[in-house]
């Protein structure tokens, strides 16, 4: 079966205003379904690559592509709504659980989306392992593994395509790791959702094979995937 291209990356180069070029010409083509670990030196570009594909950068040169379309050609809430970012520091609001996990659907371009009831909030909590917090419970009081897998949660909620992981686990224990790292290749087998993931540690998938991306040099280099 011929998998479906989410993401099209072609002749992208990109550097930061004053900073020598981070990427020169790379071209990439992400399958939907997939799972792509990200590896290589500390500030070769991965976390970059990530915010390239979520536009959260533009490239300097080159195209683009989400679903065949230019990402440019999004608008940015709907298209970061399809392309779900995490970041290694979970990010709250100042309010209880519902609250942050419905923050989503107060803003106007989630306008068209059904607000989940508290039956669907406590079974995504519960499958997170979260099942011992209370929708009334606040936020702040959650330790910091709590917190990112709440995020992911609320990410999730939208029901994005392509989900971008950039160390999620930096500052968890190991228990909260395995939870995120468990949970996002579920995603891809059951869900069909295309998964990147920077890990710091070692992550060893249990249920896939991923695919391998090592980003150093300014190149991005697919390679085969080895588990030892």
């Amino acid at each position: 079966m011929i998998q479906k291209t989410v993401i099209q990356i072609s002749d992208v180069s990109f550097s930061y205003p004053g900073k020598q070029a981070l990427f020169t010409n790379i071209s990439i083509t992400l399958k939907k379904g997939c799972f792509y670990l990200i590896n290589g030196p500390s500030g070769g570009g991965k976390s970059s690559l990530l915010r390239l594909i979520n536009r959260l950068e533009d490239p300097t040169r080159g195209q683009i592509l989400f679903n065949g379309n230019p990402i440019a050609s999004y608008h940015p809430p709907l298209l970061r709504r399809h392309i779900l970012y995490i970041q290694q520091t979970p990010s709250v609001i100042d309010g209880r659980i519902r609250e942050n996990l419905l923050l989503p659907f107060t803003f106007i371009s989630n306008k068209d989306l059904a607000k989940p009831n508290d039956k669907r909030l406590l079974t995504l909590l519960k499958n997170f392992r979260l099942d011992g917090i209370r929708l009334d419970d606040h936020a702040q009081n959650l330790s910091v593994g709590q917190l990112q897998r709440l995020c992911f949660i609320r990410g999730l909620l939208l029901s994005p395509e392509l989900i971008l992981l950039d160390e999620p686990t930096s500052a968890l224990d190991d228990e909260s790791s395995r939870i995120v790292e468990s949970k996002a290749e579920e995603l891809c087998l059951t869900s069909d959702k295309t998964v990147l993931v920077i890990s710091h540690r070692k992550f060893k998938p249990e249920k896939i094979v991923p695919k391998l991306l090592h980003v150093a040099n300014g190149r991005v280099k697919e390679r085969e995937w080895n588990p030892v």
